[in-house]
C-alpha cells in the first residue's frame, strides 16, 4: 500500500513538472543562456520550500513516515569537491537538457532518447562506485 502512495505522489510530481515546463529542454536552454527567469523561479521556490520544511522538521513539527524525528547529519567541509561536482552536474544538465529526476519524467512522456541518457547515468554512477576509493574526497 505504501508503494502505491509513493507512486501516486511521483506521478503527481511528474505532471506538475511537465505542466510547469520544468522538464522542457527549451526552458532549460533559456536558463543556461540567462534569457528567462522561469527556471530560476522554480529552482528558487524549491530551495525556499526545502529550507522552510527543514527548519520546521528541526523543531519537531514534521516527523518521518515512521514517526521518528528527522535528522540531517552535518556535511564535511570541502568547497572544492562541491564546486567540481556542481560544474560536472551543470555541464551534464546543459548537455542533456535534463537533470536526474526529469529524465524519468521525460521518458514517461515519450521522449525515448532518454533511455540513452538514463543508461549513461546508471553507467556513470556504477563507475563512480568503482572508482570512489581512488578519488580525492
Amino acid at each position: 500500500m505504501k508503494a502505491i502512495k509513493f507512486l501516486l505522489v511521483g506521478i503527481f510530481f511528474g505532471i506538475v513538472l511537465v505542466k510547469s515546463e520544468a522538464v522542457s529542454w527549451y526552458r532549460i536552454y533559456e536558463m543556461f543562456r540567462f534569457q528567462s527567469f522561469h527556471m530560476y523561479g522554480i529552482i528558487g521556490t524549491a530551495i525556499a520550500s526545502g529550507i522552510l520544511f527543514l527548519q520546521i522538521s528541526k523543531k519537531g513539527y514534521i516527523k518521518s513516515i515512521k514517526g521518528a524525528d528527522i535528522f540531517v547529519p552535518k556535511k564535511d567541509n570541502g568547497v572544492t569537491r562541491y564546486i567540481i561536482g556542481g560544474i560536472i552536474f551543470g555541464l551534464g544538465w546543459a548537455l542533456v537538457g535534463a537533470c536526474p529526476g526529469p529524465m524519468y519524467i521525460l521518458l514517461g512522456t515519450g521522449v525515448w532518447s532518454m533511455l540513452i541518457v538514463i543508461g549513461a547515468a546508471i553507467a556513470g554512477t556504477f563507475l563512480y562506485g568503482v572508482l570512489k576509493s581512488k578519488l580525492p574526497h
